[in-house]
């Protein structure tokens, strides 16, 4: 009986503090791959989970005639606060867009590998927002944490050639902002 009240009590607390909002993820840059870093004097406005897939397509290689490879076509995710309700989604572009209708796209500016298995850490440079709301000023966009989302291992090959594969994937993304 003890353990169970002590389990419950433990739950409503956790449950008090989400429903107070989401809390934003602390970030060492120091800690990170120097490429993926954000510079200097950027701070962080919000932090997504995002869950979702990468559909991949089995294409032939460029300059490389005969030989195929699993080619990137684009991601779908939701965007969830630390609340673990959904905030916004991303999809290609890249994009993302909050539930209050701004949305940023960007530019890649660099990537780290991550383990085995998960998409790399990135750093995505941010155009001006479009719309007013949560990402207006957002500067720089990091991918941290990944889990999932790589090429498949399934073999590709002419046989398979414009067959497409969706592999699940989850990350954090960490907005930041002057």
């Amino acid at each position: 009986m003890k353990t169970i009240s002590l389990l419950a009590a433990a739950a409503t607390a956790t449950l008090c503090a989400c429903a107070a909002g989401p809390m934003m993820m602390k970030v060492d840059n120091a800690a990170l791959p120097e490429a993926v870093r954000v510079p200097a004097g950027q701070k962080v406005t919000m932090t997504t989970t995002g869950v979702g897939e990468i559909t991949y397509e089995c294409r032939e290689k460029k300059d490389m005639a005969g030989q195929h490879e699993w080619a990137f076509v684009a991601p779908v995710a939701t965007l969830y606060g630390a609340d673990r309700k959904a905030v916004g989604k991303y999809y290609a572009g890249p994009t993302w867009e909050a539930a209050d209708g701004s949305k940023i796209t960007g530019k890649q500016v660099a990537v780290a590998p991550a383990s085995a298995g998960n998409l790399p850490l990135q750093l995505v440079k941010a155009e001006p927002a479009m719309g007013a709301g949560a990402m207006t000023g957002v500067s720089y966009i990091q991918r941290l944490n990944t889990k999932g989302g790589v090429a498949p291992a399934t073999a590709c090959d002419a046989a398979g050639k414009g067959k497409r594969q969706v592999v699940a994937y989850e990350a954090d993304y960490v907005f930041y902002g002057m």
